[in-house]
């Protein structure tokens, strides 16, 4: 046998599919002995999506090959996620039948088999990308600034300084402007070398703010008119980092 997963709670597996079935079609996990990865352009190539869950992140990780590639169609994927419960324990497991077998444990064992893409062995490098701000804020006031900023607008503005970080949005709709602040207990962390200013998608930035169901925190890094890294720590020392090209005003 190739590979078999074990995670504890499916519901973080379910929240995980679900975001990034918003941004790729298909795409291939990338297990080996030390741990799972990720790494996908969408459909635009204007995002890309960087996963990497570690092998002590899961109750059981067996990985008997050197590489084993599970290629598979995240909306096929997020259908049978659907049917996970958030007490279930939740298995992935790849015999050598080559296909994938996605169980979940609760009152019974119930077991879907997808079969396996071969999605070919390219691989994406990490992308050089110019940082003068970083920034760390709890995810849930992303997600809301995110929701304020759709009223009046399809793409938002970063801003950040020494002082402070602020997320804006405007249009002949109207105006909104969220500052984040640690007085308030919104922003955590603000390192920035130089000022800072880009616009990026609304709508990208709302797939990526999916995350916030199974992360606390978010790291927003970039640089004025430069891409951005938006990066959530997840359960067990996993990390989903998001790559998004600005919108040049």
């Amino acid at each position: 046998m190739g590979l078999r997963l074990v995670f504890s709670d499916a519901k973080t597996w379910k929240y995980l599919v679900d975001t990034l079935s918003r941004l790729i079609d298909e795409a291939a996990f990338i297990a080996k002995p030390q741990g799972l990865t990720l790494r996908a352009l969408d459909p635009s190539r204007i995002a890309m999506v960087d996963l990497e869950i570690p092998a002590e992140a899961f109750e059981e990780y067996e990985c008997t090959e050197e590489e084993v590639r599970i290629g598979v169609n995240f909306d096929e994927l997020k259908k049978i996620m659907k049917r996970g419960r958030a007490k279930d324990k939740f298995e992935l497991e790849v015999g050598e039948d080559k296909k994938l077998n996605v169980r979940f444990k609760g009152h019974a064992i119930r077991t879907f088999v997808l079969p396996l893409l071969d999605l070919g062995t390219q691989q994406l490098p990490t992308p050089k990308i110019p940082i003068t701000a970083h920034v760390k804020v709890l995810s849930d006031a992303v997600t809301d600034a995110l929701k304020d900023a759709a009223i009046v607008s399809d793409y938002v503005r970063f801003e950040a300084n020494e002082e402070r970080f602020v997320i804006k949005a405007s249009s002949d709709r109207g105006n909104v402007e969220v500052d984040f602040t640690q007085e308030l207990g919104s922003l955590i962390e603000l390192d920035v070398k130089e000022p800072a200013i880009a616009s990026y998608s609304l709508d990208y930035l709302t797939d990526m703010s999916k995350t916030s169901a199974i992360s606390d925190i978010v790291t927003i890094e970039y640089a004025s008119n430069k891409p951005l890294i938006m990066t959530y720590d997840l359960p067990g020392g996993g990390r989903l980092t998001f790559y998004l090209a600005p919108r040049m005003e």
